[in-house]
């Protein structure tokens, strides 16, 4: 069902036939399937005349020997690295980034990336004490270049930095990703003698995974880019390629959710991969679709969940819960992996089904568990299942998400690019800003 060899889409548990009245009849989905055409065709348009610039990054290796180079010249020189940024500007590199680091350092190599999303000051000043500033880089993410909370890390950071060094000379330290042209950000880092790379301004923060916002930081951590791009690329060309939108994954994804939204009232998506190293991937999703999809009254609630973890906290509600959701889970084959359970440590009769099983077995049988449970409970559950995790496979999950939710915002009849309403927050919050009292 289109890339078999990075990932398969199973959606028979979205289905009336297996699950009952919850689930979609094969006319509804066939009818949701034909809405997806022009879709698919637009995609096509757009990816042949360059006009969506996001579907031209899979087949791009022209930018990546340069990105290589300042990437290496980070791993050489520092411990850390700040990558300050906010929503897209961050979570596609977190993403990314965790393939390579599981939460204990980095790869051999490679400095420690702390990912600043946040404006808390207490986690700046926890920051600040545990790292060596003459051994810290940084790198500012922002499209427009006018995110107030990306230009406050930023100006708090090199404060820190030349406090620390006695040198406001922190250009050789400093990269900023921002849209060409002036702005704040780019002034800022110009006036500090910072590197400046362009951010496509065809190519929206959620969307930028794929680009330099994302593959920096991953190429830093010692990742392959090009894996990452060609993984996109095989899900795009098959994608592009169908002549039958069942033949498309992300089209049928977007089918399947909008359907089932329009016909069976179901008002969340619940992601909820068993695998520790997609929790950042599940927050990526979360702000691509519902900052693309709320508009206008429409679109779902995004739930990151996690298994087994989750398991624990929030499978009562889905399983007995309002039927209102429908759930991804997506699966990795782990049951020859992990360490294995000693026979002499479990001789309790109560551990007997641990003796001589290794970890990734039960990680395995309660994954498998969960979706049988959700499907028997007649709640809609697709199944993503991975053969294995690696760059190629991530990629390859990025661009089904970014085209699923596209098509979808077509099938919604709402702009998948713009987010009017988060304008207004921000226009509040630097008014009262201005309103309050400066305090030292």
């Amino acid at each position: 069902m289109g890339a078999p060899e990075l990932y398969h889409q199973d959606v028979a548990g979205c289905l009336a036939e297996t699950i009952g009245a919850r689930g979609l009849t094969g006319a509804e989905l066939a009818a949701a399937l034909g809405r997806t055409v022009p879709s698919l065709e637009t995609l096509r348009r757009r990816h042949g005349d360059g006009s969506l610039p996001l579907l031209r990054l899979p087949g791009r290796r022209d930018d990546l020997a340069a990105l290589a180079a300042l990437a290496g010249a980070f791993r050489d020189r520092f411990a850390d690295v700040l990558v300050l940024g906010i929503g897209g500007s961050s979570l596609g590199g977190q993403t990314l980034v965790a393939l390579a680091d599981h939460g204990f350092g980095p790869r051999p190599g490679a400095p420690r990336l702390h990912f600043m999303e946040n404006i808390d000051p207490a986690r700046f000043e926890a920051l600040f004490a545990a790292i060596d500033p003459a051994r810290t880089g940084l790198i500012a993410i922002s499209k427009s270049g006018g995110t107030a909370e990306t230009l406050t890390q930023l100006l708090v950071a090199l404060d820190w930095l030349r406090r620390a060094l006695g040198t406001g000379d922190l250009g050789d330290r400093l990269v900023a990703i921002t849209e060409p042209g002036d702005n704040p950000l780019r002034r800022l880092a110009a006036s500090r003698q910072g590197r400046l790379l362009d951010h496509d301004p065809g190519i929206g923060g959620r969307y930028s995974v794929l680009s330099n916002v994302g593959l920096l930081p991953a190429l830093i951590a010692g990742l392959d880019a090009e894996a990452l791009r060609q993984g996109a690329a095989t899900v795009l060309e098959a994608a592009l390629a169908a002549a039958d939108p069942a033949a498309a994954p992300p089209a049928l994804g977007a089918a399947l959710a909008v359907a089932l939204a329009e016909r069976r009232a179901i008002a969340v998506s619940v992601l909820m991969p068993y695998v520790d190293r997609l929790a950042p991937f599940g927050l990526w999703f979360r702000q691509l679709w519902a900052e693309s999809l709320g508009k206008d009254g429409k679109g779902t609630t995004p739930v990151r969940a996690l298994g087994a973890v989750d398991q624990h906290s929030q499978l009562q509600l889905y399983l007995a819960g309002p039927p209102d959701k429908m759930f991804t889970l997506i699966l990795l084959d782990q049951a020859g992996a992990g360490g294995r359970v000693p026979p002499d440590l479990a001789q309790d009769p109560a551990l007997a089904y641990l003796a001589d099983r290794r970890m990734g077995e039960l990680l395995d049988a309660e994954q498998r568990a969960t979706a049988a449970s959700l499907i028997g409970k007649g709640r809609p559950t697709r199944v993503i299942r991975l053969p294995r995790l690696d760059e190629g496979v991530l990629g390859a999950l990025l661009m089904h998400f970014m085209l699923e939710t596209i098509i979808a915002a077509d099938l919604l009849a709402v702009n998948a690019f713009d987010q009017p309403a988060v304008e207004d927050g921000k226009v509040l919050a630097r008014r009262y800003l201005g309103e309050m009292q400066h305090s030292r």
